[in-house]
């Protein structure tokens, strides 16, 4: 429920949409006593605290039941953590471009409808079940995925972003500290763990390592979605064949493996103009 849904039960209220939404035309609520400010204060009750005044003035004029208001009351709260969860959690995702499935245009892209549709319900990651998502460049690869994380956020989900480097790089400063388990952990934590773009740069030891850690601590517990240019068939071209063959054997055994293919939609967008904004040039001065 948004900030401006009537809830369910009441008679009309209206008042959710004015603590945080469009401003009231109406008088100004009296502020809340003092008491009750240092109470919500004290109790950690941000959003309550906000929505009190235009709640208790509206439950007094439209003489509401007190369970009413309270019920009201604590709804706002509940709304408002919620809504600060899940902005604490993308920020702390590291998503790469805030890509989402309002702009994705599912059909300019090569994965099928249906596909498409399964994957969006997030019931995959309820499984622990991977994906693999390969193909060439630009075509919407890390955009559907993105896509896919953000959605899975908006639905409580904790979500872990990283590419190849950074992955391999946040190993790596565990592993000078002695943390590598703690932090192999941690990142298992999230429901979704995601590794973008595999294959765009070769991939040593340490980058292979790093892979191989999450997938193995990941399998059957968590899922991980991963992208690349190249098939997880072929990962051994670019990292140790040794650790490539149990990764992807662990990567593939619950997952949905998604292939690519076209023209890059970048590509397109440039040579057909849509990829810059028209100028506005500057009139000559004579």
């Amino acid at each position: 429920m948004t900030t401006t849904d009537t809830v369910e039960g009441t008679p009309d209220h209206g008042v959710l949409a004015t603590p945080r939404g469009r401003r009231s035309s109406a008088p100004a609520a009296p502020a809340l006593p003092a008491e009750l400010d240092t109470l919500t204060r004290r109790m950690r009750l941000p959003y309550l605290r906000a929505a009190a005044p235009d709640v208790l003035a509206t439950a007094k004029a439209q003489r509401w039941d007190p369970a009413e208001v309270l019920r009201v009351l604590l709804t706002e709260e509940v709304i408002g953590r919620d809504a600060a969860t899940r902005r604490t959690r993308r920020k702390a995702a590291t998503f790469p471009a805030g890509k989402t499935f309002a702009t994705w245009r599912a059909e300019q892209s090569s994965i099928p409808p249906g596909t498409q549709h399964g994957l969006a319900t997030l019931e995959w990651i309820g499984r622990a079940e991977n994906l693999a998502v390969a193909g060439p460049s630009g075509t919407g690869k890390s955009h559907f995925v993105e896509a896919i994380a953000n959605t899975a956020i908006d639905n409580d989900l904790r979500v872990a972003w990283f590419t190849l480097e950074t992955l391999t790089a946040a190993i790596g400063r565990a592993k000078a500290d002695g943390s590598t388990a703690r932090t192999v952990a941690r990142i298992c934590r999230c429901d979704l763990i995601v590794v973008d773009d595999i294959g765009m740069l070769p991939a040593g030891q340490d980058a292979a390592e790093a892979f191989y850690r999450i997938v193995d601590a990941a399998y059957e517990r968590r899922s991980v979605a991963v992208t690349s240019n190249i098939h997880p068939s072929g990962f051994d071209t670019i990292m140790p064949k040794t650790l490539a063959t149990a990764t992807v054997d662990r990567l593939l055994h619950h997952a949905h493996l998604i292939i690519t293919n076209g023209d890059s939609h970048r590509l397109a967008q440039a040579v057909a103009g849509n990829g810059v904004k028209t100028l506005t040039e500057k009139p000559n001065r004579r």
